[in-house]
Protein backbone atom coordinates (compact mmCIF):
# COMPACT_ATOMS: atom_id res chain seq x y z
CA UNK A 1 0.00 0.00 0.00
CA UNK A 2 1.22 3.50 -1.29
CA UNK A 3 1.30 6.90 0.81
CA UNK A 4 1.46 5.40 3.82
CA UNK A 5 2.29 8.51 6.11
CA UNK A 6 2.83 7.46 9.36
CA UNK A 7 6.08 5.11 9.72
CA UNK A 8 4.82 3.34 13.07
CA UNK A 9 1.90 1.92 10.38
CA UNK A 10 4.09 0.30 8.21
CA UNK A 11 4.52 -2.96 9.91
CA UNK A 12 1.01 -2.70 10.52
CA UNK A 13 0.07 -2.32 7.17
CA UNK A 14 2.20 -5.23 5.76
CA UNK A 15 0.49 -7.23 8.15
CA UNK A 16 -2.85 -6.54 7.31
CA UNK A 17 -1.74 -6.82 3.40
CA UNK A 18 -0.44 -10.63 4.40
CA UNK A 19 -3.94 -11.41 6.77
CA UNK A 20 -2.33 -11.17 9.85
CA UNK A 21 -3.55 -10.84 12.92
CA UNK A 22 -3.08 -7.63 14.81
CA UNK A 23 -1.42 -7.50 18.42
CA UNK A 24 -2.56 -5.23 21.10
CA UNK A 25 -0.04 -2.97 20.51
CA UNK A 26 -0.81 -3.19 17.22
CA UNK A 27 -4.20 -1.98 17.50
CA UNK A 28 -3.38 0.94 19.94
CA UNK A 29 -1.41 2.18 16.82
CA UNK A 30 -4.54 2.26 15.07
CA UNK A 31 -6.18 4.51 17.29
CA UNK A 32 -3.19 6.68 17.74
CA UNK A 33 -2.17 7.11 14.11
CA UNK A 34 -2.63 10.95 12.83
CA UNK A 35 -2.68 8.67 9.17
CA UNK A 36 -6.74 8.65 8.80
CA UNK A 37 -6.23 8.39 5.16
CA UNK A 38 -4.44 4.81 5.49
CA UNK A 39 -6.24 3.54 8.67
CA UNK A 40 -9.31 4.17 6.16
CA UNK A 41 -7.63 2.10 3.12
CA UNK A 42 -6.61 -0.88 5.78
CA UNK A 43 -10.21 -1.25 7.11
CA UNK A 44 -11.83 -0.93 3.53
CA UNK A 45 -9.48 -3.92 2.54
CA UNK A 46 -10.23 -5.73 5.12
CA UNK A 47 -13.98 -5.30 4.18
CA UNK A 48 -13.53 -5.98 0.37
CA UNK A 49 -11.71 -8.72 1.25
CA UNK A 50 -14.35 -10.41 2.69
CA UNK A 51 -17.59 -8.87 1.16
CA UNK A 52 -16.30 -7.32 -2.01
CA UNK A 53 -18.95 -4.60 -2.54
CA UNK A 54 -21.49 -6.26 -0.99
CA UNK A 55 -23.56 -4.25 1.71
CA UNK A 56 -25.92 -5.97 4.23
CA UNK A 57 -29.41 -4.51 5.70
CA UNK A 58 -32.33 -6.78 7.27
CA UNK A 59 -35.77 -5.82 6.83
CA UNK A 60 -36.55 -5.35 10.42
CA UNK A 61 -39.09 -4.20 13.28
CA UNK A 62 -38.26 -3.43 16.62
CA UNK A 63 -40.08 -3.73 19.56
CA UNK A 64 -39.22 -2.77 23.37
CA UNK A 65 -42.15 -5.09 25.28
CA UNK A 66 -41.61 -3.11 28.48
CA UNK A 67 -39.24 -0.19 29.95
CA UNK A 68 -40.00 -1.18 33.41
CA UNK A 69 -36.50 -1.56 34.89
CA UNK A 70 -35.02 -1.97 38.08
CA UNK A 71 -31.10 -2.00 37.06
CA UNK A 72 -30.37 1.33 37.00
CA UNK A 73 -27.57 2.06 34.12
CA UNK A 74 -26.78 5.77 34.44
CA UNK A 75 -25.95 6.26 30.71
CA UNK A 76 -29.77 5.17 30.06
CA UNK A 77 -32.98 7.02 29.61
CA UNK A 78 -35.54 4.46 28.72
CA UNK A 79 -36.11 2.99 31.52
CA UNK A 80 -38.66 3.74 34.24
CA UNK A 81 -39.91 2.77 37.73
CA UNK A 82 -43.41 1.18 37.70
CA UNK A 83 -46.07 3.60 38.62
CA UNK A 84 -43.97 6.29 35.82
CA UNK A 85 -46.54 7.79 33.56
CA UNK A 86 -43.86 6.71 31.11
CA UNK A 87 -44.08 3.40 32.02
CA UNK A 88 -45.40 0.49 29.57
CA UNK A 89 -45.65 -3.06 29.81
CA UNK A 90 -47.12 -5.25 27.75
CA UNK A 91 -48.99 -8.61 27.79
CA UNK A 92 -47.81 -11.20 25.64
CA UNK A 93 -51.39 -10.99 23.36
CA UNK A 94 -50.45 -6.75 23.18
CA UNK A 95 -47.10 -7.59 21.87
CA UNK A 96 -48.34 -10.03 18.98
CA UNK A 97 -50.92 -6.67 18.60
CA UNK A 98 -48.71 -4.62 18.44
CA UNK A 99 -46.22 -6.27 15.46
CA UNK A 100 -49.41 -7.00 13.76
CA UNK A 101 -49.97 -2.94 13.72
CA UNK A 102 -46.66 -2.18 12.30
CA UNK A 103 -46.17 -5.47 10.09
CA UNK A 104 -44.77 -4.72 6.77
CA UNK A 105 -44.81 -7.54 4.12
CA UNK A 106 -41.59 -8.74 3.85
CA UNK A 107 -39.88 -7.80 7.09
CA UNK A 108 -37.77 -10.89 8.67
CA UNK A 109 -36.48 -9.76 11.89
CA UNK A 110 -38.11 -8.90 14.73
CA UNK A 111 -35.72 -7.35 17.55
CA UNK A 112 -37.11 -7.29 21.18
CA UNK A 113 -34.42 -5.83 24.24
CA UNK A 114 -36.65 -4.30 27.06
CA UNK A 115 -36.16 -3.76 30.38
CA UNK A 116 -35.48 -5.95 33.75
CA UNK A 117 -38.83 -6.17 34.75
CA UNK A 118 -39.02 -6.39 38.80
CA UNK A 119 -42.27 -8.78 38.48
CA UNK A 120 -43.10 -10.98 35.55
CA UNK A 121 -42.69 -13.97 35.93
CA UNK A 122 -40.28 -16.58 33.68
CA UNK A 123 -43.61 -18.12 32.07
CA UNK A 124 -43.96 -14.52 30.64
CA UNK A 125 -41.56 -14.53 28.37
CA UNK A 126 -42.01 -18.45 26.77
CA UNK A 127 -45.30 -17.41 26.54
CA UNK A 128 -44.63 -14.18 24.65
CA UNK A 129 -41.69 -16.34 22.28
CA UNK A 130 -44.40 -19.12 21.91
CA UNK A 131 -47.68 -16.45 20.44
CA UNK A 132 -45.19 -14.93 17.99
CA UNK A 133 -44.17 -17.56 16.57
CA UNK A 134 -47.37 -19.12 16.17
CA UNK A 135 -48.94 -15.48 14.82
CA UNK A 136 -45.97 -14.96 12.66
CA UNK A 137 -44.29 -18.48 11.81
CA UNK A 138 -41.67 -17.07 9.13
CA UNK A 139 -40.28 -14.04 11.59
CA UNK A 140 -37.03 -14.35 13.08
CA UNK A 141 -37.59 -13.69 16.85
CA UNK A 142 -33.80 -11.77 18.04
CA UNK A 143 -34.49 -11.16 21.91
CA UNK A 144 -33.16 -10.91 25.26
CA UNK A 145 -29.45 -9.36 25.61
CA UNK A 146 -28.04 -11.23 27.95
CA UNK A 147 -27.76 -9.28 30.58
CA UNK A 148 -32.41 -9.63 30.10
CA UNK A 149 -31.13 -13.75 30.09
CA UNK A 150 -29.34 -13.10 33.41
CA UNK A 151 -32.16 -11.58 35.01
CA UNK A 152 -34.48 -14.48 33.30
CA UNK A 153 -32.23 -16.91 34.95
CA UNK A 154 -32.92 -15.78 38.56
CA UNK A 155 -36.39 -15.22 38.10
CA UNK A 156 -36.36 -19.01 36.78
CA UNK A 157 -34.01 -19.93 38.98
CA UNK A 158 -32.59 -22.15 36.34
CA UNK A 159 -28.96 -21.78 35.40
CA UNK A 160 -28.71 -19.67 31.62
CA UNK A 161 -28.19 -22.16 29.63
CA UNK A 162 -31.20 -23.79 30.60
CA UNK A 163 -32.95 -20.26 29.91
CA UNK A 164 -31.71 -20.19 26.48
CA UNK A 165 -32.30 -23.92 25.60
CA UNK A 166 -36.41 -23.14 26.85
CA UNK A 167 -36.42 -19.80 24.98
CA UNK A 168 -35.27 -21.49 21.70
CA UNK A 169 -37.58 -24.23 22.29
CA UNK A 170 -40.15 -21.91 22.55
CA UNK A 171 -39.42 -19.96 18.98
CA UNK A 172 -36.29 -17.59 19.88
CA UNK A 173 -33.82 -17.47 16.76
CA UNK A 174 -31.09 -15.78 17.43
CA UNK A 175 -29.50 -13.06 20.41
CA UNK A 176 -29.38 -9.15 20.20
CA UNK A 177 -25.95 -8.20 21.34
CA UNK A 178 -27.23 -5.11 23.88
CA UNK A 179 -25.79 -5.43 27.62
CA UNK A 180 -22.01 -5.37 26.61
CA UNK A 181 -21.61 -1.74 27.20
CA UNK A 182 -17.28 -1.84 28.38
CA UNK A 183 -16.09 -5.21 29.60
CA UNK A 184 -13.53 -2.81 31.86
CA UNK A 185 -14.68 -3.12 35.19
CA UNK A 186 -13.74 0.19 36.36
CA UNK A 187 -16.13 1.73 33.73
CA UNK A 188 -18.70 -0.64 34.22
CA UNK A 189 -18.54 0.07 38.26
CA UNK A 190 -19.37 3.72 37.19
CA UNK A 191 -22.49 3.07 34.36
CA UNK A 192 -23.84 -0.38 34.74
CA UNK A 193 -22.77 -1.48 38.26
CA UNK A 194 -26.01 -3.73 38.74
CA UNK A 195 -25.97 -5.24 35.14
CA UNK A 196 -24.68 -8.63 34.42
CA UNK A 197 -20.72 -8.85 34.64
CA UNK A 198 -18.68 -8.96 31.20
CA UNK A 199 -17.57 -12.56 32.47
CA UNK A 200 -21.11 -13.47 33.00
CA UNK A 201 -21.86 -11.48 29.43
CA UNK A 202 -19.09 -13.47 27.78
CA UNK A 203 -20.53 -17.04 29.35
CA UNK A 204 -23.95 -16.35 28.21
CA UNK A 205 -22.79 -15.58 24.44
CA UNK A 206 -20.53 -19.11 25.04
CA UNK A 207 -23.61 -20.48 25.93
CA UNK A 208 -25.84 -19.39 23.22
CA UNK A 209 -23.50 -20.49 20.73
CA UNK A 210 -23.37 -23.65 22.07
CA UNK A 211 -27.04 -24.03 21.35
CA UNK A 212 -26.31 -22.83 17.81
CA UNK A 213 -28.11 -19.55 18.53
CA UNK A 214 -26.24 -16.96 16.62
CA UNK A 215 -25.63 -13.30 18.81
CA UNK A 216 -24.56 -10.18 17.92
CA UNK A 217 -21.71 -8.03 20.24
CA UNK A 218 -22.02 -4.44 20.84
CA UNK A 219 -19.65 -1.93 22.54
CA UNK A 220 -20.95 1.53 23.95
CA UNK A 221 -18.32 3.79 23.56
CA UNK A 222 -18.05 7.96 23.73
CA UNK A 223 -18.29 8.48 27.49
CA UNK A 224 -15.56 7.76 30.32
CA UNK A 225 -13.96 4.71 28.80
CA UNK A 226 -10.05 5.18 27.93
CA UNK A 227 -9.09 3.67 23.83
CA UNK A 228 -6.71 0.97 25.88
CA UNK A 229 -10.73 0.16 27.65
CA UNK A 230 -11.84 0.11 24.28
CA UNK A 231 -9.43 -2.08 22.53
CA UNK A 232 -9.76 -4.55 25.13
CA UNK A 233 -13.24 -5.25 25.16
CA UNK A 234 -12.63 -5.84 21.11
CA UNK A 235 -9.94 -8.45 22.71
CA UNK A 236 -11.89 -9.83 24.76
CA UNK A 237 -14.87 -10.70 21.86
CA UNK A 238 -11.76 -11.87 19.77
CA UNK A 239 -11.09 -14.74 21.87
CA UNK A 240 -14.38 -15.92 22.28
CA UNK A 241 -15.22 -15.85 18.53
CA UNK A 242 -11.97 -18.13 17.93
CA UNK A 243 -13.48 -20.48 20.70
CA UNK A 244 -17.07 -20.31 19.20
CA UNK A 245 -17.40 -18.72 15.71
CA UNK A 246 -21.04 -17.45 17.11
CA UNK A 247 -21.01 -14.16 16.64
CA UNK A 248 -22.68 -12.80 13.31
CA UNK A 249 -21.26 -9.19 13.51
CA UNK A 250 -19.85 -6.21 16.06
CA UNK A 251 -22.12 -2.97 16.30
CA UNK A 252 -20.33 -0.27 18.83
CA UNK A 253 -22.95 2.19 19.80
CA UNK A 254 -22.46 5.73 20.19
CA UNK A 255 -22.72 7.29 23.21
CA UNK A 256 -26.24 9.58 22.96
CA UNK A 257 -25.97 12.31 26.12
CA UNK A 258 -29.41 12.92 26.63
CA UNK A 259 -31.70 13.06 29.53
CA UNK A 260 -29.39 10.53 31.18
CA UNK A 261 -27.66 10.27 34.73
CA UNK A 262 -24.31 9.85 33.09
CA UNK A 263 -24.29 12.93 31.10
CA UNK A 264 -25.89 15.09 33.87
CA UNK A 265 -22.85 14.12 36.03
CA UNK A 266 -19.99 14.77 33.08
CA UNK A 267 -21.46 17.70 31.92
CA UNK A 268 -21.85 16.28 28.38
CA UNK A 269 -23.96 17.53 25.71
CA UNK A 270 -22.08 16.81 22.36
CA UNK A 271 -22.28 13.62 20.43
CA UNK A 272 -19.09 11.46 19.47
CA UNK A 273 -17.40 13.20 16.36
CA UNK A 274 -17.74 11.77 12.90
CA UNK A 275 -14.06 10.97 12.86
CA UNK A 276 -14.19 9.36 16.31
CA UNK A 277 -17.10 7.06 15.00
CA UNK A 278 -14.97 6.39 11.60
CA UNK A 279 -11.70 5.18 13.58
CA UNK A 280 -13.58 3.12 16.02
CA UNK A 281 -15.46 1.47 12.93
CA UNK A 282 -12.27 1.02 11.06
CA UNK A 283 -10.28 0.07 14.16
CA UNK A 284 -12.68 -3.12 14.72
CA UNK A 285 -12.50 -3.85 11.06
CA UNK A 286 -9.01 -4.27 11.12
CA UNK A 287 -8.55 -5.90 14.63
CA UNK A 288 -11.64 -8.10 14.54
CA UNK A 289 -10.66 -10.37 12.19
CA UNK A 290 -12.71 -13.04 12.52
CA UNK A 291 -15.64 -11.23 12.84
CA UNK A 292 -17.79 -11.61 9.50
CA UNK A 293 -19.32 -8.03 9.90
CA UNK A 294 -18.55 -4.82 11.33
CA UNK A 295 -22.09 -2.82 11.50
CA UNK A 296 -22.87 1.05 11.26
CA UNK A 297 -25.82 1.39 13.78
CA UNK A 298 -27.07 4.70 11.79
CA UNK A 299 -29.80 5.09 14.69
CA UNK A 300 -26.93 6.80 16.91
CA UNK A 301 -24.27 8.13 13.99
CA UNK A 302 -26.72 8.99 11.25
CA UNK A 303 -27.43 7.76 7.79
CA UNK A 304 -25.28 10.01 6.57
CA UNK A 305 -21.97 9.00 8.18
CA UNK A 306 -22.90 5.52 7.59
CA UNK A 307 -23.03 6.10 4.11
CA UNK A 308 -19.34 6.84 4.74
CA UNK A 309 -18.15 4.50 7.14
CA UNK A 310 -18.54 2.03 4.16
CA UNK A 311 -15.47 2.80 3.07
CA UNK A 312 -13.93 2.87 6.92
CA UNK A 313 -14.67 -1.34 7.07
CA UNK A 314 -18.27 -1.34 7.38
CA UNK A 315 -20.26 -4.33 6.00
CA UNK A 316 -23.86 -3.99 7.65
CA UNK A 317 -26.05 -1.28 8.45
CA UNK A 318 -28.23 -3.02 10.36
CA UNK A 319 -31.52 -2.72 9.25
CA UNK A 320 -35.27 -0.55 8.28
CA UNK A 321 -35.41 -0.93 12.56
CA UNK A 322 -38.56 0.20 12.17
CA UNK A 323 -39.94 1.98 16.03
CA UNK A 324 -36.84 2.04 17.23
CA UNK A 325 -37.30 4.25 21.18
CA UNK A 326 -34.48 3.50 23.13
CA UNK A 327 -31.76 5.33 21.65
CA UNK A 328 -34.26 8.27 20.90
CA UNK A 329 -35.03 8.62 24.45
CA UNK A 330 -31.39 9.25 24.88
CA UNK A 331 -31.09 12.32 22.04
CA UNK A 332 -31.01 9.92 18.84
CA UNK A 333 -32.24 12.64 16.49
CA UNK A 334 -32.80 9.89 13.38
CA UNK A 335 -35.72 8.76 12.02
CA UNK A 336 -38.04 6.15 13.73
CA UNK A 337 -36.92 3.65 10.84
CA UNK A 338 -36.28 4.01 7.21
CA UNK A 339 -37.29 2.51 4.48
CA UNK A 340 -36.28 -0.52 2.71
CA UNK A 341 -35.92 1.71 -0.98
CA UNK A 342 -34.05 4.66 1.54
CA UNK A 343 -31.81 1.72 2.74
CA UNK A 344 -31.11 0.63 -0.96
CA UNK A 345 -30.84 3.93 -1.88
CA UNK A 346 -28.00 5.14 0.51
CA UNK A 347 -26.08 1.94 -0.47
CA UNK A 348 -26.24 2.10 -4.26
CA UNK A 349 -25.73 6.25 -4.05
CA UNK A 350 -22.23 5.64 -1.71
CA UNK A 351 -21.42 2.74 -4.69
CA UNK A 352 -21.95 -0.56 -3.08
CA UNK A 353 -24.03 -3.14 -3.58
CA UNK A 354 -27.19 -3.62 -1.36
CA UNK A 355 -28.09 -6.90 -0.14
CA UNK A 356 -30.96 -7.97 1.70
CA UNK A 357 -30.25 -10.21 4.26
CA UNK A 358 -32.21 -12.34 7.39
CA UNK A 359 -31.24 -12.70 10.86
CA UNK A 360 -29.14 -15.36 10.20
CA UNK A 361 -27.57 -13.56 7.29
CA UNK A 362 -29.11 -15.70 4.53
CA UNK A 363 -29.54 -13.57 1.31
CA UNK A 364 -33.40 -12.35 0.57
CA UNK A 365 -32.36 -10.04 -2.47
CA UNK A 366 -29.67 -8.69 -4.45
CA UNK A 367 -29.80 -5.13 -6.26
CA UNK A 368 -27.45 -5.44 -8.96
CA UNK A 369 -28.72 -2.53 -11.12
CA UNK A 370 -26.28 0.41 -11.46
CA UNK A 371 -25.96 2.59 -8.62
CA UNK A 372 -28.37 5.37 -8.38
CA UNK A 373 -26.10 8.16 -8.95
CA UNK A 374 -23.39 6.57 -11.18
CA UNK A 375 -20.98 9.82 -11.71
CA UNK A 376 -20.67 9.77 -8.06
CA UNK A 377 -20.59 5.94 -7.46
CA UNK A 378 -17.70 6.08 -10.00
CA UNK A 379 -15.57 8.69 -8.04
CA UNK A 380 -15.76 6.65 -4.72
CA UNK A 381 -14.59 3.50 -6.43
CA UNK A 382 -11.96 5.38 -8.35
CA UNK A 383 -11.00 6.80 -4.47
CA UNK A 384 -11.00 3.38 -3.02
CA UNK A 385 -8.55 2.03 -5.48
Amino acid sequence: MNRVRDPKLLPVVEKVERGERLSFEEGMLLYHTPDLNTLMRLANLVRERKHGDKTFFVHSLRLEFTNICYVGCTFCAFAARKGDPRAWDYDPDVVVEKVREKWEPGITELHMSSGHHPNRPWSYYLEMVSKLRAAFPTLQVKAFTAAEIEHLSKISKKPTLEVLRELKEAGLAALPGGGAEIFADRVRRQIAKNKVKAEKWLQIHREAHSLGIRTNATMLYGHIETLEERLDHMDRLRKLQDETGGFHSFIPLAFQPDANDLAKSLGKREFTTGLDDLRNLAVARIYLDNFDHIKGYWVMISSDLVQVSLDWGVSDIDGTIIDEHIAHAAGATSPLGLSKQKMVEMIQSAGRVPVERDAFYNVVKVWNQLPLVPEKAKALAKARA
